[in-house]
């Protein structure tokens, strides 16, 4: 096997670690002796073992000697666990292959040069881009303390949301639910606006075998939640949050609370919910990751607000025609140069759907 086979077996095993390491990276190690896989593994959940100490716990005899590939620069410090540049000393390994560099300021460039000192061979940058891919989040989380926001919307060839009688389920096909489903799973937090709470009353669940719910976050200025929605009847399930503003009912908010709920209180200046503050105030809680799923208005509060780093659309081959809800609403823009823009990431055929994914142009994943 070549270098660049143990590094994508390494990119396998770290993708393993999707939707349960927040907010920590997915890593994947491989340690190879004599061109033969002896350890690998992978960080499997926040607080558990990193990537590389899995993998040396995985070695039968001795890994002196050995070169081991890592997708991200091994840590150098004690936070949850103890560092793996340690282990890496202690177990004599003579050659750490490195993909991403960690933006952690704990880590960066000190992980390697602790290596170094140490007598290691240390590459770095190997298939940088490949094994960046893995990270968005993580690297911007740990640089900004921000989550990562991904916009998510199903829309016809013609750009409807739902037809003029304000139907829209369903608009993709099943494949496309699926890969909704998945993305549910691989974000930390789901956030709707309260028109989508009272037009459809959803669950916002993870409905794949061996997914895990994400925290629901859900922005109602004025509380308008209803107390028999499923959100608050399930809020001592699955962990449940409303942002408001000021105008709200105070016996509400109490009762809300005593119902599981947590309620944030973040008014902007035009009485709704500061969403720049809420994206601070969920990042000071450990919420890495949030898909923004509906509606139209919130939507378009968002990219106003400057916290969309990422759009995924979900194009179904059919057309409405006619009037109907645009995937963005609020005011727009009054000129093509004003648009708020994205870069095309990449094109992933669901069935007959087709989903576009978009990354900011305002560097929405590393500096």
């Amino acid at each position: 096997m070549t270098d660049r086979q143990f590094m994508r077996r390494a990119i396998t095993l770290a993708s393993r670690g999707q939707g349960w390491c927040h907010p920590n990276p997915m890593v994947g190690c491989v340690i190879v002796k004599d061109n033969v896989i002896i350890g690998e593994g992978y960080h499997r959940r926040c607080g558990d073992l990193h990537a590389e100490r899995n993998a040396l716990a995985l070695v039968k005899g001795s890994a002196e000697g050995a070169t081991l590939y890592v997708t991200l620069e091994p840590c150098c410090h004690y936070g949850r666990t103890a560092p793996c540049t340690q282990a890496i000393i202690e177990n004599r390994i003579a050659k750490v292959v490195v993909g991403s560099r960690d933006p952690n300021p704990k880590v960066s460039g000190k992980g390697v040069r602790i290596l170094r000192d140490a007598g290691i061979e240390v590459v770095t940058d190997f298939m940088k881009e490949e094994c960046d891919r893995l990270n968005p989040v993580f690297f911007r989380y740990i640089t900004t303390g921000l989550p990562y926001v991904t916009m998510k919307y199903a829309m016809t060839l013609d750009g409807k949301t739902a037809t003029k009688t304000g139907a829209s389920r369903w608009i993709s096909g099943p494949s496309s639910l699926k890969e909704v489903h998945r993305m549910r799973h691989a974000n930390m937090g789901i956030m709707v606006g309260i028109g989508t709470v009272l037009t459809d009353d959803p669950l916002l669940t993870c409905r794949i075998r061996g997914g895990k719910n994400p925290v629901r976050i859900i922005c109602d200025s004025s509380l308008r939640i209803p107390l028999e929605s499923n959100l608050v009847r399930t809020a001592d399930k699955v962990r449940t949050i409303v942002a408001c503003a000021t105008n709200y009912d105070s016996s509400k908010k109490q009762e809300l609370e005593r119902r599981g709920v947590e309620v944030l209180v973040i008014p902007g200046e035009d009485g709704k919910v500061d969403l720049r503050q809420l994206m601070k105030k969920l990042g000071s809680m450990e919420i890495d990751s949030i898909m923004l799923e509906g509606g139209a208005g919130l939507n378009a509060s968002a990219l106003e607000a400057g916290i969309v780093n990422e759009i995924r659309v979900f194009v179904a081959p059919k057309v409405f025609g006619g009037r109907a809800v645009s995937p963005v609403e609020g005011q727009g823009v009054e000129l093509p140069s004003q648009a708020w823009m994205f870069s095309l990431k990449g094109v992933k055929r669901l069935g007959e759907d087709i989903m576009l994914s978009y990354v900011s142009e305002e560097k929405c994943s590393r500096e």
